[in-house]
C-alpha cells in the first residue's frame, strides 16, 4: 500500500476540507499529519474529494478548482476534473515489464 493525499496551507478551512475528505472516503482510516505551517492528509492508495462534499462545508458556491490554492504539495498522482480531486498511488514498472505499486 502507498500513501497518497493533499499537503495544506494552513489556513481558515483546514478543518472543513479534512471533514470533507473523511466524509469522500468513509472506507479510509484518513491520517492527519501536523507540522505546524502546513498539514499532510493522506490515506492508502485512492482518496478522493468531491466538489459537492466541499461545497456542503464550504458553501454552495465554492468551486473545487479554488482547492489548487490551499494544497501547496501532495504525495501519488493527482487527477483532477470538474467536480473532483483524486490522489493515487504511482504504479512503476518493474524490471520484468510488469507494473508495480
Amino acid at each position: 500500500m502507498s500513501v497518497v493525499g493533499p499537503i495544506l496551507r494552513m489556513g481558515d478551512h483546514v478543518e472543513e476540507v479534512i471533514a470533507a475528505i473523511r466524509d469522500d472516503n468513509p472506507t479510509q482510516d484518513i491520517a492527519v499529519v501536523d507540522r505546524g505551517s502546513y498539514i499532510r492528509v493522506q490515506g492508502h492508495d485512492r482518496i478522493r474529494l468531491t466538489e459537492n462534499t466541499l461545497r456542503a462545508y464550504l458553501g454552495a458556491d465554492y468551486e473545487i478548482r479554488s482547492f489548487g490554492t490551499m494544497m501547496s504539495s501532495f504525495v501519488g498522482r493527482v487527477i483532477t476534473n470538474s467536480d473532483e480531486i483524486v490522489w493515487e498511488s504511482i504504479k512503476r514498472p518493474t524490471s520484468e515489464g510488469a507494473l508495480a505499486p
